[in-house]
């Protein structure tokens, strides 16, 4: 059944217009995220962050990019501090220690390309 169910919410996503940042709502004290798409050959993520909630540092095996679509974060790439705010992007390399701070409620969309 929930297999319907996914397939029925992308089915609504092809070819029509929609704005990303209303594909997914913030919650209290919480990050949620919404696979759009989800490929052998990549995925492409939504994610709200509540305000000041984030990623502990992680490595992933593929470069991803990282597109603020609402608000402001603080991306950090190998030790090092970014300061993301909407309609701004970065890419975390693959392989290397990056996490994730929301310093306002903000949404991401985060496209990873497998190799």
């Amino acid at each position: 059944m929930k297999h319907e169910t996914e397939k029925s919410a992308r089915d609504e996503l092809v070819a029509n217009a929609t704005k990303l940042t209303e594909l997914l709502n913030y919650q209290k004290k919480a990050v949620v995220s919404r696979t759009i798409i989800d490929k052998k050959t990549g995925t492409i993520t939504l994610f709200a962050f509540d305000e000041y909630q984030g990623l502990s540092e992680h490595t992933a095996p593929y470069d991803a990019l990282v597109f603020v679509l609402d608000g402001e974060a603080e991306i950090t790439i190998e030790g090092k501090p970014l300061r993301l705010e909407e309609g701004e992007m970065t890419i975390m390399p693959a392989n290397k220690p990056h996490a994730v701070k929301a310093l306002t409620k903000f949404k991401m969309l985060l496209i990873m390309i497998r190799e």
